[in-house]
């Protein structure tokens, strides 16, 4: 199974993160877009654990960028980008966040009600039966589906492609995601945030079922050098945003320099 991509040419100096865990390849237009003004690598996280991952990272970002990467990670990738950081602040030039997790539990507990809101009855019922037990590619697909349908705000329909049921994998999902709240819920997250010394960028949507809050609030305490963007009529994947796709990467032609 492949690890990475590359797009543009070298030296590859910004690395991007696809969200899930198990949503290989869904960063693939933000590097295609970046790679205009440069050379893009584009990760495909394998491992089962979190631990695996952070690793599998370092050693792509090790074989193939140019350190130290302006690291750009989308959903559970800005999650995996923070830890890789704190963990390796050598490779790390500069952190962008997309569309985060929130990092305490605090600010959690209305994702899933947002979420139900936007969604018809039948949905509500299928939604509520996936996020319980995910088994087959098919279901993370259609639990992705759905997800999209309650966390865009305006899309651009010829930019949501959905990916393959053969690029996800559910079993890597639920085992890392499972791995990942724990870390939030336990405070380990924040720990390893507290340790981040470069310079991060958090990009978030106005109509994100996650709350800006929860990204904002826990990281202004901890981080020495951070900055953060509100974009308005924006969900959790901005690129495919009517209304914020212009300026969600004009922030990151910005910021990945």
């Amino acid at each position: 199974m492949d690890t990475f991509r590359l797009h543009g040419q070298p030296p590859f100096r910004i690395a991007v993160l696809h969200g899930g865990p198990g949503d290989r390849g869904d960063m693939a237009p933000v590097a295609k877009e970046l790679s205009d003004n440069g050379g893009v690598l584009e990760p495909l996280q394998t491992a089962w654990t979190v631990d695996g991952q952070v690793e599998e990272l370092k050693s792509v970002l090790e074989a193939h960028a140019e350190l130290p990467v302006v690291l750009v990670g989308y959903s559970w990738g800005a999650w995996l980008g923070l830890i890789l950081t704190a963990r390796y602040p050598s490779l790390v030039k500069k952190l962008v966040l997309v569309s985060a997790g929130p990092f305490e539990v605090r600010y959690a507990a209305g994702i899933y009600t947002t979420r139900m809101n936007r969604l018809d009855e039948s949905e509500r019922a299928e939604f509520e039966r996936l996020v319980k037990k995910v088994e087959t590619p098919e279901d993370l697909a259609r639990l992705g589906a759905l997800c999209t349908k309650a966390d865009t705000c305006d899309s651009i329909e010829e930019a949501v492609v959905p990916n393959e049921p053969s690029d996800l994998q559910p079993r890597q999902f639920q085992q890392v995601w499972t791995e990942a709240a724990q870390l939030r819920a336990d405070g380990t997250l924040m720990d390893l945030a507290r340790k981040v010394r470069c310079p991060v960028i958090a990009i978030h949507g106005d109509h994100d079922p996650h709350p800006a809050e929860g990204v904002l609030r826990p990281l202004s305490r901890v981080l020495v050098d951070f900055r953060f963007f509100l974009l308005k009529k924006c969900g959790h994947t901005p690129w495919k945003e009517r209304w914020a796709r212009d300026a969600f990467f004009n922030l990151l032609r910005t910021h990945c320099r």
